[in-house]
């Protein structure tokens, strides 16, 4: 199970919050495990430290819960009722427990659309939007970050064959040095560009407000 690579960043602590959608496989050489509801059965699964645990445990039965309970280092309950999600929560939780972090989320993707769709526009959570280049989103097909409004170098991504940029909270964006550029002079509006590619240099991005959601992705083998 530990062959997923996501990326090299050797400087930062790395967090892994692990969430209640579909988990295949994560890395077993991450500094940080947290749990988030069902997805603290994963990692005690897996017989990974339960750094931390999160959320309302809806989604496991009481032996469950005192699994979770026993092995958890911390363990933070919240009700059923409120304005975060459970990943919001924990996001909130390592922001302050790990401030300088990269935070790699598993199992954000692949259960509820409601659930799936908050967890793509995290950013829009004006406690998350400052820290919202520390955030990766990750299963074995695609890998989610994140850019403010600005200027921006993306690298490509070893694995990783196409990438695609989501403008958000009504931003305009300009794509340069990628297979499919965009600028003033070829400009369209498009909620998702999809499907681009490097040419062996990186890509410019500029942001005009917003921010940008970014999806490396692959397909399926």
């Amino acid at each position: 199970m530990n062959e997923f690579k996501p990326f090299e960043q050797p400087s930062k602590t790395k967090v892994a919050i692990v969430a209640g959608g579909r988990v295949e496989a994560i890395p077993l050489d991450l500094d940080v495990y947290v749990g988030v509801d069902a997805g603290c059965l994963f990692l005690l699964e897996q017989g990974l430290e339960l750094s931390l645990a999160v959320g309302d445990f809806d989604s496991v039965d009481p032996a469950e819960f005192q699994s979770i309970q026993s092995a958890a280092h911390e363990l933070r309950t919240s009700v059923a009722e409120k304005n975060d999600t459970d990943l919001e929560l924990a996001i909130k939780e390592v922001l302050a427990g790990w401030p300088q972090a990269d935070i790699l989320i598993f199992g954000a993707f692949g259960g509820r659309l409601d659930h799936h769709l908050a967890s793509v526009f995290l950013p829009s959570d004006p406690e998350i939007a400052p820290h919202m280049s520390m955030l990766h989103l990750l299963d074995r097909q695609n890998h989610l970050c994140y850019r403010p409004s600005g200027r921006h170098v993306i690298e490509a991504m070893e694995g990783f064959n196409y990438i695609g940029f989501m403008p958000a909270e009504g931003a305009r964006i300009r794509i340069e040095g990628a297979k499919y550029p965009l600028s003033e002079d070829n400009y369209f509006k498009k909620a998702i560009y999809g499907s681009n590619e490097f040419i062996d240099q990186p890509i410019v991005v500029t942001v005009d407000r917003g921010y940008l959601i970014i999806i490396y992705s692959k397909d399926r083998n």
